[in-house]
């Protein structure tokens, strides 16, 4: 017996290739493995930036004792979350429904039939507030399993049974419309901080979604309150600790309501949601704050983030060596006033102390503080800043860094895509631009095999074993037409037809309702089905708005009508829970916007484009391209010729067209710019 961990792609498992622990990856064969031992499965569900899941492998994963138990009487599966969602999903609403909570690490015991039948998160390797250890948890297990058999089955087949029954309808009749968007946007306003910015309390997360939610709403109707929620929000989170205020991105949440101290991991799929919204605020404001904020996050995801192959890496650890050479959480980013001195000399070291509000006391653990930005407007020496900046920054590049997951996830890259194509265009970037198109034929070259299906993972230019899940083909779609709209290249067009057309096929049932894995995709104890927005726009969301996108582009009946099929879960949650549906109310004001339809018969890049890429209009599709090639890459630019010789755009909406122009000023009336 061996762990058979090594062969893997994962940097999660990889982690766990030389545990004493005979792990087995998800597969049929550990199933296998159980039914012929006749033993319970142990699954293990984690990812490799997650805090407790390295400390649950230090101490129990990594003692021999606990292993050699472990190994005698169960069959031990590790999986990446990151990689299987659709197993994670299934078991963590098991989890939940059990016990009333979940998070990382999952433990989760299954029967060979991979039925669950006992359930919790961390266990410590001592008892301790009120919590077995791992080891007698193992106990207790074996000993149910063989004793108890039969008390096993039947919690086993009534928690399977409960699954089965909570299949998502499409949600509702019909659309969302004015009705449900004013319920949604009251329930937000109640839920709003308005001290501190951001929805709730703590722990305190960057809602990046509804943030765009509201600047849609704001476009189409003029609502100020909307815009204030979003601009206040955007900006404590700019100013607070969890932003970093050296090398520029964002942390996965705050665990205060004020967003002071962050939990230190920065994910991919933050940071492109977030660089995208500061991209759009600006747009929609012309904030100076909000240009800096989304310019700082795409560099630091190109700079920190970016694989040798041009795809862009998961996450990078919350963890990392502090001078005692201990692993803990922040250590790269947190300063005292001491360490402040001991780069920038006594006067500059207390001006950067002043400006980043760091104290003796500290605003983190030991005396060491995040930096931050006060709250207070008072004029400052900008070149000052930048030097003092430069040079902590370049200090803080001499400390150990921490680790990077160099997994490239399909879904997260397309929003990665979408959010450089969209920042580089707005800000004459061409670079960033460019990072996007890399992005985008790494996962053309290595995630979209012959047969036009996603694989969901990579490393190293090496496609991973498992298959795309909805969000996969929804996220790599809208960065596709992102990518289309910015570059006027029609094949990345073309690329997301091919998404969209498997998602129709394979993810669409009966009433529009979607699934987050294909009818061809390998059976769990149930089909997972879950469109809320939580950290990332949920598949049903993405597809949404990306089928929407593409029957604007296209004329697409089919298209747009699968699109309207999704959002009736919008209708049925905005109301009830707009925090966790913020990317589908984003669709849906794209949806009663029309969304507006701009092809502009002229130069990629000329003032019209331009224009056009900077309307506010929710969700509006452009299309740019001259000469008598232009229609064959883009339908919408099909019979537009220019107008007396000079570049022509023309806007249309709910089958109606506008005049053409050939005036951007005019142009930019047009859609709400």
């Amino acid at each position: 017996m061996a762990n058979r961990l090594a062969q893997t792609t994962s940097p999660y498992l990889l982690q766990h290739a030389d545990n004493p622990v005979d792990w087995w990856p998800w597969s049929p064969e550990a199933f296998e493995e159980a039914r012929k031992r006749d033993v319970p499965v142990l699954l293990s569900v984690g990812y490799a930036s997650c805090h407790w899941c390295h400390v649950m492998a230090h101490e129990s994963f990594e003692d021999e004792s606990v292993a050699a138990y472990l190994n005698e009487r169960f069959v031990a599966v590790k999986v990446d979350r990151e990689e299987r969602p659709d197993v994670d999903a299934v078991y963590m609403e098991a989890v939940q429904a059990a016990t009333g909570h979940g998070g990382w690490p999952m433990t989760v015991f299954l029967t060979p039939d991979a039925e669950p039948f006992y359930f919790g998160t961390y266990f410590p390797p001592e008892p301790r507030h009120g919590s077995p250890s791992f080891q007698q948890v193992l106990e207790g297990v074996s000993a149910a399993w063989t004793d108890r058999r039969e008390e096993v089955a039947e919690v086993a087949g009534r928690i399977v049974a409960d699954l089965a029954g909570r299949s998502l309808a499409h949600g509702g009749d019909g659309v969302p419309g004015e009705a449900e968007i004013a319920q949604a946007l009251l329930g937000l306003t109640r839920e709003y901080d308005e001290q501190h910015g951001g929805f709730g309390g703590a722990p305190k997360f960057p809602p990046a979604m509804v943030v765009e939610f509201l600047l849609r709403h704001y476009a189409r109707t003029g609502s100020e309150g909307a815009l204030q929620m979003a601009a206040d929000t955007c900006s404590a989170m700019a100013r607070g600790g969890i932003y970093d205020q050296l090398g520029g991105g964002f942390a996965r949440y705050s665990v205060d309501r004020e967003w002071v101290v962050p939990h230190f991991e920065k994910m991919l799929y933050d940071n492109a949601l977030l660089c995208r919204v500061y991209a759009h605020l600006w747009r929609t404001t012309g904030s100076a704050e909000a240009r800096r904020i989304a310019l700082e996050t795409a560099d630091f995801m190109v700079r920190e983030l970016r694989t040798a192959e041009g795809g862009f890496a998961s996450a990078l650890d919350a963890d990392s060596e502090d001078r005692q050479g201990k692993h803990v959480e922040g250590a790269f980013y947190v300063w005292t006033p001491a360490q402040l001195r001991e780069v920038l000399g006594e006067e500059d070291g207390a001006f950067a102390a002043a400006y980043f509000g760091v104290t003796e006391e500290g605003t983190f653990e030991e005396g060491a503080s995040v930096l931050q930005l006060s709250g207070e407007a008072r004029p400052v020496d900008a070149g000052r800043v930048a030097d003092v900046r430069a040079r902590l920054l370049a200090a803080r590049e001499e400390r150990p860094r921490p680790g990077r997951d160099d997994k490239v996830v399909a879904a997260w890259n397309g929003l990665a895509i979408a959010a450089l194509a969209e920042t580089g265009a707005y800000f004459d970037r061409p670079d960033l631009v460019e990072r996007a198109t890399e992005a985008a034929d790494l996962l053309v070259r290595v995630h979209l095999g012959e047969v036009a299906r996603l694989t969901r993972t990579s490393k190293d230019g090496r496609a991973g074993t498992n298959a795309g899940v909805l969000e996969d083909y929804g996220d790599v779609a809208e960065g596709f037409l992102a990518l289309a709209a910015v570059t006027g290249e029609g094949a990345w067009l073309e690329f997301a037809g091919f998404l969209l057309d498997v998602v129709l096929e394979q993810f669409t049932g009966e009433g529009g309702q979607l699934y987050d894995t294909a009818h061809e995709a390998e059976k769990l104890i149930r089909r997972p089905q879950d469109p809320t927005d939580s950290a990332t726009p949920a598949g049903w969301t993405a597809a949404a708005g990306a089928l929407l996108s593409y029957a604007a582009y296209t004329g697409s009946e089919a298209h747009r009508t699968a699109a309207e099929g999704a959002l009736g879960v919008v209708k049925a949650l905005a109301p009830r829970a707009p925090r966790f549906i913020g990317w589908g109310l984003a669709v849906a004001e794209a949806l009663l916007d029309g969304p507006r339809e701009v092809a502009v018969a002229g130069p990629v890049g000329g003032e019209l484009h331009r224009t056009a890429l900077l309307g506010r209009a929710p969700g509006a599709v452009v299309a740019a391209g001259e000469g008598p090639g232009a229609g064959a890459e883009f339908p919408l630019l099909v019979d537009r010729p220019l107008v007396g010789g000079e570049p022509t755009a023309y806007v249309c909406r709910h089958f109606v067209c506008d005049a053409p122009t050939t005036d951007a000023g005019e142009l930019a009336g047009k859609l709400g710019g």
